[in-house]
């Protein structure tokens, strides 16, 4: 495996390491660190590494360059505190983000390739972490076994050497939007390709090494960020799409009782945009996916840690405030496509929802749609990249016609596919909009909106051992009308780089990881970002998201409080804890003053090529074609003309099948 990191850039990561674990118990040495770094970068595609190579040696040459490599471990220690650890400076800020690097290459320490391999594993043993391997279940819990009988085979895929010339309808991208698409056009009678620029992870290829997993499964290895690295954009690279790698949460834009009711209404702003649907047509919909893949409420059993202290903490701050808006908030268990229970393959909740389902218990489109969409005819070609639409050279009623895609292999070789009847763009907003960009759709990557993250962990007294690492990731949100608040928890690679505090501090935390508890806050970011050189540029609004982002924290620290916390960790930069008696609101102003002061992510970009009636104001139709084309759609997340607020798996399936689901999509072929 190649080593990412040259002899000097290693030397300078251990050299961080020893500054930033000193005054610690290292149970691994630096030397492991960086060995752990340089496998799980090796395992990295793309430019992301070379990037990640870049940043160690800014961070050097602002420690102090070689003096700093001659410094004692306490004296690197000093110097990192004095120019990383509490800067305002928004360089030095993205520069102070090297220690979520080193604390990945520690607790994402891993042994061989098995669990049974890590039995032992010290870095687990040291925070009090247990591989689900190793759990008891008692009588009536799911067993962590694997489900048999519901994965692709390497028979469900075309090899590069028999990639077909021409096919009917080429669908590019196999996640929610492009596996429902491909589903139903397939039963339609169309000869139907799907093209997936990542490769196929059957469930029984997963395993709990979260930094290969992270690294195989997600774009830059989970760490893609925007072009000025405000926020981590967090999207799969994997046949089955995002729903391989999200927490299954199946969330309609405008469902009784399950959204506030003071929730702007996301249909009607469409409307008013240009870009109304059919509201009894997309209900059906939403009906026609619940219903394929079995979508309903998780057991609570799967959650009865941190998805329980939400609600517990909600319903007691609620009670204190005796606010309206507050009582008339859902707080609710998360419907999802796991299982289905009917057949016995309920979620085994081990935690590790966003690194794949070892168990096959995941309902992903990997485990439905795509095995349908087989069963029918359809072709599956993974690790293979679309470039480009090519067009004809005439037009047909003054519109482009696209005859075909330029596709490229792993290994460089590149091959021209031809489309009798048409092309279904569904890679991703980001993807999509970067296809449709290069086949000159002009508009595209315009206009994404983020439904945008931040996690805020607390840490309960001594005798309240929750283990909210032994559940479902995701078990409970509560609908606040502006905001959501969503429990969450991490395996510890994932937890270690999203929990605040340097030096012992941070130690500190990670060894009581069995008394952490933590959720997360989810608000709307609408049409602030677009592409450029086919990175996101997204900027948050001073006046209306940050007082939202405080506004929001706030609320979940109080939530946290009231469940019973003593410490609040709010993923600031420059760090800081939360305790009771805390006048919270000062202190959020001072801590969040712009984006970079804050941990951001977004699992579920939006937008880019959005529906709309009009060609001046969208890239699609009110059908998903492609505005000024006869024969190419869209169906993805892209396509939408607003933020929805909520998760957008179910919305993007439901769009899928609401534009896919008659026939006539397609007419004869060119």
């Amino acid at each position: 495996m190649r080593q990412p990191f040259n002899a000097i850039q290693a030397e300078i990561l251990e050299a961080i390491s020893e500054a930033l674990f000193y005054g610690v118990e290292m149970v691994i040495s630096p030397a492991q660190v960086v060995e752990n770094l340089q496998h799980q970068f090796g395992l990295i595609s793309g430019t992301k590494p070379e990037q990640i190579g870049l940043l160690i040696d800014a961070v050097f040459i602002v420690l102090g360059g070689p003096f700093f490599l001659i410094r004692s471990p306490a004296g690197r220690a000093q110097v990192i505190r004095d120019r990383l650890e509490l800067t305002t400076i928004d360089f030095l800020q993205d520069l102070a983000r090297i220690r979520t690097i080193i604390y990945a290459g520690y607790y994402g320490h891993w042994q061989g390739d098995t669990q049974d391999d890590n039995v032992d594993n010290p870095v687990h043993a040291q925070i009090g972490f247990t591989l689900p391997r190793f759990r008891a279940r008692g009588p009536g819990e799911v067993p962590l076994e694997i489900f048999e009988g519901r994965e692709l085979t390497h028979h469900d895929f075309v090899g590069h050497d028999k990639c077909p010339g021409s096919v009917g309808v080429i669908v590019v991208g196999s996640g929610a939007g492009g596996a429902v698409a491909a589903c139903n056009l397939q039963a339609q009678g169309h000869d139907v390709l799907i093209i997936e620029a990542g490769p196929h992870y059957p469930s029984p290829k997963i395993t709990h090494e979260e930094r290969r997993m992270t690294a195989r499964l997600f774009v830059d290895g989970g760490i893609q960020t925007s072009r000025d690295n405000d926020f981590v954009v967090f999207q799969a690279q994997c046949v089955g799409g995002g729903t391989v790698i999200n927490n299954g949460i199946a969330l309609r834009v405008d469902q009784p009782g399950m959204i506030h009711p003071s929730a702007p209404d996301v249909l009607e702003k469409w409307a008013s945009i240009g870009a109304a649907v059919d509201k009894s047509r997309f209900d059906a919909a939403y009906d026609a996916v619940e219903k394929a893949l079995e979508i309903e409420r998780i057991d609570p059993k799967s959650g009865v840690n941190n998805g329980a202290h939400l609600l517990a903490g909600w319903h007691a701050y609620a009670n204190e405030t005796n606010d309206p808006v507050n009582d008339a908030a859902p707080a609710l268990w998360f419907r999802k496509n796991y299982g289905p229970r009917r057949i016995e393959a309920d979620c085994a909740y081990c935690g590790y929802c966003n690194t794949g389902c070892p168990y096959g218990r995941k309902n992903g489109m990997a485990q439905s749609y795509l095995i349908k969409a087989r069963e029918k005819g359809a072709r599956i070609l993974a690790d293979a990249r679309v470039l480009n639409i090519l067009w004809r050279a005439d037009l047909t009623d003054g519109k482009r016609v696209a005859e075909g895609v330029d596709v490229e292999f792993p290994d460089g070789q590149r091959r021209t596919i031809l489309t009798t009847q048409g092309v279904v763009v569904a890679a991703g907003t980001m993807a999509s909009s970067r296809l449709l960009m290069a086949s000159g759709i002009v508009g595209a990557g315009d206009c994404i909106s983020l439904n945008i993250a931040s996690p805020v962990a607390a840490l309960m007294p001594e005798d309240r051992v929750v283990r909210a690492w032994d559940e479902d990731q995701m078990a409970t949100y509560v609908d606040r009308g502006d905001f959501l608040l969503e429990s969450h928890f991490q395996p510890p690679m994932s937890m270690a780089s999203l929990l605040t505090g340097w030096f012992s501090e941070h130690a500190r935390r990670m060894q009581n990881y069995s008394r952490l508890v933590s959720s997360g806050i989810l608000f709307p970011a609408d049409r602030r970002g677009r592409l450029i050189g086919g990175k996101l540029h997204f900027k948050l609004d001073a006046e209306i998201d940050l007082p939202l982002i405080r506004r929001a924290i706030a609320t979940l620290a109080r939530v946290h409080l009231a469940g019973g916390a003593i410490e609040v960790y709010p993923a600031l930069a420059r760090g800081g804890v939360i305790y009771p008696g805390t006048d919270i609101e000062a202190f959020l102003e001072e801590g969040i003053r712009e984006a970079d002061d804050v941990v951001l992510s977004s699992s579920h970009p939006h937008g880019g090529n959005a529906r709309n009636v009009d060609p001046d104001c969208g890239v699609v139709d009110l059908e998903c074609r492609v505005h000024g084309t006869t024969n190419v759609m869209v169906t993805d997340a892209s396509v939408f003309p607003s933020c929805i607020r909520v998760n957008a798996q179910l919305t993007t399936m439901a769009m899928a099948h609401y534009v896919t689901v008659g026939g006539g999509v397609f007419g004869p072929n060119i």
